[in-house]
This record gives structure tokens, sequence and C-alpha cells, in this order.
């Protein structure tokens, strides 16, 4: 059961996906700023919270006062759309439930807001996980995609999530078209990118299960104004979810946060594999291109999608510069700085053998 209505109007369904705000208690009033401007300019009929709204391992989130501060940063992620009556959903990702407030505590602040909408769970311990009907004509879904996997990795989603899919999409007469929103992306995303050499334009190293590869866009599977900046964080192990929404090919597109750094749409067999960039200010992002994805829903079963970013909406003034050009260049994970640290050793090693060499020589 759905507690709101969600209809076309004219013909169209509008949604806003924003990806890891990934705040504070002290939430940056340009995080504000960006989705206030870009709710004035796009006027959506839904946003989509698709994972890490908050830093949940922060010190600012543990102990008793950690809660009241989760609290504190939900509500003023979601006042701007209150303000506005703007209806909201949202699904976890691996960092919220990192908090002193667990994801089925969280979601009930979020159910404290007049303006959320959801639907039944999948279960009682994911209540991240659910279906949205819009005018019985297309469907949206919200999967949480957990955290971390034994073994290393993330989990990505599980078989009862799938069975439970499979369950909704099969309670229709026929299936209707339908989006997926999730935190994490799925093993196909690296099939939908291009491996190259070391040091191609544009490449990212990648890590764990493709530690040591090199991947960038495919000008062949990609679109204008899409990049990456960062190799795509997926589960190891493939759960099978893709492979679930090609059985009967209604998912028109999975669309993802996590790498806060990535905003592509690149197709797989039919499927539409895409990232919304980051949208915080106070964890690392693309710099002024942080923003959020815009879907244009049709009535007829067909979508668009497009970003809007800070840059274009607010111009470049930041309330605080330094801590802005921080996030906007530092690492984006642990290997990435062993890498770098081992890399600049094995060249200062080099560079120390080579004039070391060099003297030896002279003083024949």
């Amino acid at each position: 059961m759905q507690n709101k209505s969600l209809d076309f109007k004219n013909g169209r369904f509008r949604i806003m996906q924003i990806a890891d705000t990934q705040e504070i208690p002290s939430v940056s009033p340009d995080t504000i700023k960006l989705i206030g401007a870009a709710l004035d300019k796009e006027k959506p009929d839904l946003v989509v919270f698709t994972g890490d709204q908050i830093k949940g391992y922060s010190s600012f989130f543990m102990g008793e006062k950690g809660k009241k501060n989760v609290v504190s940063t939900l509500k003023a992620l979601i006042r701007p759309l209150e303000e506005r009556n703007i209806p909201f959903t949202m699904t976890f990702g691996n960092h919220d439930g990192e908090a002193a407030l667990g994801n089925n505590e969280q979601f009930e602040i979020y159910k404290e807001s007049p303006m959320f909408v959801y639907a039944d769970s999948v279960s009682e311990n994911d209540k991240g996980t659910f279906c949205l009907n819009i005018s019985d004509k297309f469907l949206v879904y919200l999967f949480d995609t957990h955290s971390r996997a034994e073994g290393g990795g993330y989990s990505g989603i599980n078989n009862e999530q799938i069975d439970w899919y499979r369950s909704v999409r099969d309670s229709f007469e026929s299936p209707l078209p339908s989006l997926v929103f999730q935190h994490i992306p799925t093993p196909e995303f690296f099939d939908v990118i291009k491996r190259v050499k070391r040091f191609t334009k544009g490449c990212v190293r990648a890590y764990g299960d493709h530690k040591n590869e090199f991947y960038a866009l495919d000008p062949h599977n990609s679109r204008l104004g899409d990049f990456m900046g960062e190799s795509p964080a997926a589960p190891y192990k493939n759960s099978g979810e893709i492979d679930a929404f090609l059985e009967k090919k209604e998912v028109l597109g999975v669309y993802v946060g996590h790498d806060h750094n990535n905003s592509f749409v690149a197709n797989y067999k039919g499927i539409d594999l895409g990232y919304a960039q980051g949208s915080g200010f106070n964890v690392y992002g693309p710099g002024y291109k942080r923003g959020m994805r815009i879907f244009d829903i049709e009535e007829n079963g067909t979508y668009e999608t497009r970003t809007v970013t800070f840059g274009e909406l607010c111009g470049k003034e930041v309330k605080s510069k330094p801590k802005f050009v921080i996030y906007s260049y530092v690492p984006t994970s642990v290997s990435q700085v062993t890498t770098a640290v081992k890399e600049a050793a094995i060249v200062a090693g080099a560079v120390f053998g080579t004039v070391k060499l060099i003297k030896a020589i002279k003083k024949k």
C-alpha cells in the first residue's frame, strides 16, 4: 500500500534524483542552496534521495547526542522540499546506517514529514526497499543496496529483494514500464565503460576485484556532458539483479549514486545504467559539477534524463572556498591513497638509484 498518490500531469511526471548529500549537523549552506535552486528551476513532481543522506560514520552521529544530530540533519535536508510542498522519497546508502540511529529509526524520521511518499516494504528489516506507482502506468522501484559484503566489496541487493521485485512486477496484467533507484551500482556498470591502457586520456584506476585496471567512458555508449572521475565501486559478486530486470524488459533504467564523481548514462542490453553525481558540499565531489539528475517520464512509458549542476544554477560563489577546493580534489578512497604513495615511493627509488648510478659513472 502506498501512502500518497502520484499522478501524471498533462501527460508528464518529473523526478529529481539527489545523490550523496552525505551531510553533517552543520549542514553546508551550499548543499541547501543547490537543492533549493534545483527545486525552483525544475519543479519536480517527486524527489528521490538515493542514499548516503548523512555521513553516518562521522563522530557527530555517535552516542546519544549523535541520535539528535541525525534527526536535525535529516530535517534540514528535507526542509527545502517541505517549504515548496514537493513530495519526496528515499532509500539508504552504505553510510546512513552507520550512525547511532539505524535505518529503520531514520525511516520513522522521514515518515514525520507530510511530504514523504513510501509504500509497503520488502520486509520489516528493509524499509528502504519498496515500489511507488504513478497513475497505474509507471513504477518507481527503490532498493536498499545495504553496505559491505563478506569477503570484501559491497553487498548490493539480495535474493529476497529480487524475488519481491518479481512478485510486484508480475502482480500487473502486463508489466509496467519502470525505473529503478538505488545507491550502489551493479557489476554491469563495468560492462558499459571501456577498459583502456594506463595514461589514456580521461581514464580512472579501478580497485577491488578490478585492481590496477584502468577505465574510461565509451564514446560510443555515453552522452555529451557525461563524466567519470572515479571507478565504479560495485559488488564483487553479481546478485543477478540486472538479469532479473531483463526477463521482461520493462525496467528502462537503473540509476545510482555512491561514486560522487560520476555522472553518465550508458546502455546495457536495452537497460540504461546511470549515475547522478554527488550533491553534498561536506564530502568529496566533482567541484561545481555537483548536481542532480532530472527525469521526464511520459505517460506513454518513455523517459528522458539530464542533469543540472551547481555551476549552472548558482554560479561559482561558495560559502567556504578552502573546504570546497579540498573536497574537490581529495582522493576518493583509501586504496587510491595507498596506491599513490606506493607509486611515489617507486618513482623516488628509481630517481635515487639513477642519481647514484650517474655519480658512480662520473667517478670512473
